[in-house]
């Protein structure tokens, strides 16, 4: 326990005694509780302590921090001596900045300020990777940028080939679920037959493109952003950079390129998959031909329908692209910043497909089509 003895109007002495080998937060929650007066000298005394643990050596560390900020002279009396050498070596080494993490201690209005500082400087990272990568493309369609093409068709098969076995299984779940919540609601009014339109134009407009891009956002989005983030730890980027190499032709075109060239290729599949799930329902769940299935889908769908998904997918390809190599590019020099960047490359690209979804949404509507 501590006791506060008042020697004198400006001297205080607090008195430890008794067990010291509780819980860490306790004993720190015990320091915020001390009131000093700003200047005047405290004394504390632990002769009295019976037992030890690293708790009391965080209290001490703390305590004593505390004084200094109070300008408060601190003298410790009956100091164990395992404890002293503990005290010692933790005060030899200055605290790292923003090793207590976030600021529990800040007010609202700080938190909010340094969010928006933290939005801003975002947004202005994101212009200025956006600009590179637009003076990268037209270096590279002027042929003076150094294209890595054996690189590039690597990534090609990575975004291509080998995603199409997870993408036909999400699409095609999500056409049988889409089929089986609409059949329910239509076979009410012997209106089966109309699974197919809401199948193939869900899947074929919007929902192929999407789901095709979230599951490239957690795949080759997150991907991107671990290779270019390890390449930073490995100081790698600065290795080329030393060279005279652009990192932007280097390394973040071809990514961008081949995810950009496969999206709309994988978004047909999508579509084909999807119109697929709501046939299986269709055929073996509401006694529908496939054949006519096959017709009233095709009835139902229109051309603009099919270009709307194609271009969607396209803008999804540039920004699930995007944001992992500009989260790979952020990407600071431990492992666990790789993990911070991954993850981050994920969240937004999945953030920014689901906004462009609702931007490009209502321009179509507005437009009529």
């Amino acid at each position: 326990m501590i006791e506060k003895i008042t020697i004198s109007d400006n001297n205080t002495r607090w008195l430890l005694s008794g067990n010291w080998q509780g819980c860490i937060e306790v004993e720190l929650s015990q320091v915020r509780d001390v009131d000093f007066t700003r200047g005047s000298p405290v004394n504390i005394s632990l002769e009295q302590v019976e037992s030890w643990s690293g708790s009391l050596v965080c209290f001490l560390f703390a305590f004593r921090k505390k004084c200094v900020a109070n300008n408060c002279d601190i003298t410790m009396l009956g100091v164990p001596q395992g404890a002293e050498r503990l005290l010692a070596i933790a005060e030899s080494v200055p605290e790292r900045e923003g090793a207590n993490g976030d600021n529990a201690g800040s007010s609202f209005f700080e938190k909010v300020g340094d969010l928006s500082i933290s939005v801003y400087c975002d947004l202005k990272d994101g212009v200025e990777f956006a600009g590179e990568v637009v003076q990268g493309a037209g270096d590279f369609i002027s042929g003076r940028s150094r294209f890595a093409w054996n690189d590039f068709m690597g990534f090609m098969r990575d975004c291509g080939p080998s995603a199409l076995p997870i993408i036909a299984l999400i699409t095609f779940l999500v056409g049988l679920i889409l089929a089986f919540v609409g059949a329910i609601q239509l076979r009410l009014f012997g209106a089966q037959i109309f699974v197919a339109d809401l199948v193939g134009i869900g899947m074929v407009r919007e929902l192929g493109a999407i789901m095709a891009a979230i599951v490239m956002a957690g795949r080759t989005g997150a991907a991107y952003a671990a290779q270019l983030g390890t390449m930073q730890v490995n100081e790698e980027v600065d290795a080329l950079e030393t060279m005279g190499i652009s990192t932007i032709d280097f390394l973040v075109l071809p990514r961008m390129l081949a995810l950009i060239i496969i999206m709309p290729l994988l978004c047909v599949f999508a579509d084909l998959m999807g119109v697929l799930g709501g046939m299986f329902v269709g055929v073996f769940m509401l006694d529908i031909s496939p054949v006519l299935y096959y017709q009233q889908s095709l009835s139902a769908i229109r051309i603009q329908d099919f270009a709307i998904g194609v271009g969607m997918s396209t803008v999804f390809g540039i920004l699930v692209s995007g944001a992992g190599c500009l989260r790979g590019m952020q990407c600071g020099r431990s492992s666990s910043a790789v993990g911070k960047a991954t993850t981050s490359a994920v969240v937004t690209g999945i953030v920014c497909i689901i906004l462009s979804t609702a931007l490009i949404t209502i321009i179509c509507d507005f437009l009529g089509i």
